[in-house]
């Protein structure tokens, strides 16, 4: 037998930056939320109120983290971390698709 988990996927997108990104909220039984998202070419600066790890499932970025003055690169099977209550430059060539995890 297997275990099944229930989650809350909200069907209604969460579009920003003029449909550079869009993304579906999902919510677990123990109240995690978690975004499952593409971010289409384009350089945004995105502001975090919870500490979010952003995990990349297909494509690449680079990535400067708030009050940092270098930018890293990661692609597909990698994730990047920021922290709460503060912001991130992210720039994509390719449609960059991910699942971010809050809290």
């Amino acid at each position: 037998m297997t275990d099944q988990i229930t989650a809350t996927i909200h069907t209604r997108a969460n579009v920003y930056f003029d449909g550079k990104c869009v993304s579906h909220s999902i919510t677990l039984p123990d109240g995690t939320k978690k975004s499952v998202g593409v971010i289409l070419p384009s350089k945004l600066t995105f502001n975090t109120g919870a500490p979010e790890v952003m995990e990349l499932v297909a494509g690449a970025c680079r990535v400067k983290l708030s009050g940092s003055e270098s930018w890293a690169d990661y692609a597909s099977g990698q994730s990047f971390s920021a922290p709460g209550q503060s912001s991130f430059d992210i720039e994509v060539s390719d449609a960059l698709h991910y699942i971010c995890h809050f809290g």
